[in-house]
């Protein structure tokens, strides 16, 4: 097939001028909403961002198929990672990139791109295809929270394509693992270090014994689980009485998710009682697993959808958390596919236009 791909990389070049780092992704969604508005397509945009400090909310539009078959969504996020503002794209040979001032923002608007061609093909093509929904969250970079706050009641398919992954076309993407977040909070008892310490507890010390007992980095296969901060303390002359860290603990499998959890617990709590002081310890789900079956309608369309354009899929199980996460997590049937995305949430990002026009010609394949 022949994509206008002089018309795509258009309205990727203006889409990566709109300013649109998480919370502040309004004039990013107005111009998506006017974009499919002119093509008398069902528009709707919750409010999801009033829920956590957002200029606006997520988007999801429907247009109405004309052949039988189950409908598909095409999801994508609208907001960038810092520095993300004033980006100026250049087109070298093969490959978009920034002056290297700033990301590129192709993690996700090269998704987008992929998507309004391959809409814009059927469209003017009068292509025959199945009901389509596309999704465009907000504030995916910093906890997924527009998918957080989605109301699954407007979305009447249960077959999602995530476009959100790095790597050449071809790469699909069907497992993914929970993540809980862990703050520890330390208190012992001030003291003067100099006159009296004895009286004094060291909160240093609980935290120092509790993080010694712990198990961190690579648990196994399917976990990991990673001290990212760790702050308290002040002058040398005082023992220290209050010390915090941030943990995270990353699974594939529940049940490794909550020994691992339990294990960090139990640190803290004997480490606290050991030196006579308190630890308050605050747990919680970040986003669940992702684990989709390759028996699942989404997952072999997928791979068919790669292979009628002669290219090879890559199935891979991945160590992060997306969208697709969340919406695995509200009983949505996830598959994430590669865009052509480099060293993305770098200055260094970079987008291949060879792999970008693949994927479109894939999403196409999807859609009909």
């Amino acid at each position: 097939m022949q994509i206008n791909k002089e018309r795509m990389l258009d309205n990727l070049l203006n889409m990566i001028k709109i300013d649109s780092v998480s919370l502040n992704e309004k004039s990013m969604a107005d111009w998506i909403e006017n974009y499919f508005k002119k093509r008398n397509a069902e528009v709707y945009r919750d409010n999801a961002g009033e829920k956590f400090g957002g200029n606006c909310g997520n988007i999801l539009v429907y247009v109405k198929g004309d052949i039988q078959g189950e409908a598909i969504c095409f999801a994508t996020h609208m907001d960038t990672v810092e520095p993300g503002n004033g980006i100026k794209p250049i087109i070298d040979k093969n490959f978009i990139k920034s002056d290297g001032s700033t990301i590129l923002a192709g993690d996700d608007k090269g998704g987008i791109a992929a998507i309004l061609e391959a809409f814009e093909y059927i469209r003017e093509n009068n292509i025959p295809h199945r009901d389509l929904y596309f999704m465009f969250s907000v504030c995916e970079e910093i906890g997924m929270l527009g998918a957080k706050n989605f109301d699954c009641n407007l979305l009447k398919t249960e077959n999602v394509v995530v476009v959100d992954a790095a790597g050449p076309a071809g790469i699909i993407a069907y497992a993914a693992p929970a993540k809980e977040d862990i703050k520890a909070n330390f208190i012992g008892k001030k003291a003067h270090a100099g006159i009296e310490p004895e009286k004094g507890i060291n909160a240093i010390y609980i935290a120092a014994e509790a993080i010694s007992n712990m198990k961190l980095g690579r648990i196994d296969e399917e976990t990991t689980s990673n001290i990212g901060r760790i702050e308290g303390g002040g002058q040398t002359n005082i023992v220290t009485d209050e010390v915090m860290f941030t943990a995270e603990v990353r699974s594939h499998s529940m049940d490794k998710l909550k020994q691992q959890v339990d294990l960090i617990k139990e640190s803290c709590i004997n480490a606290a009682k050991k030196f006579g002081g308190k630890v308050e310890l605050d747990i919680k789900r970040d986003y669940p697993n992702l684990k989709l079956s390759k028996d699942s309608f989404v997952f072999k369309h997928c791979v068919k959808a790669f292979e009628l354009e002669k290219i090879q899929p890559k199935t891979v199980i991945i160590g992060g958390g997306s969208d697709a996460n969340i919406l695995a997590g509200k009983g949505y049937q996830c598959a994430i596919i590669s865009c052509g995305m480099e060293s993305v949430h770098t200055v260094e990002e970079r987008l291949s236009i060879d792999d970008l026009c693949k994927t479109c010609s894939v999403i196409i394949n999807l859609m009909k």
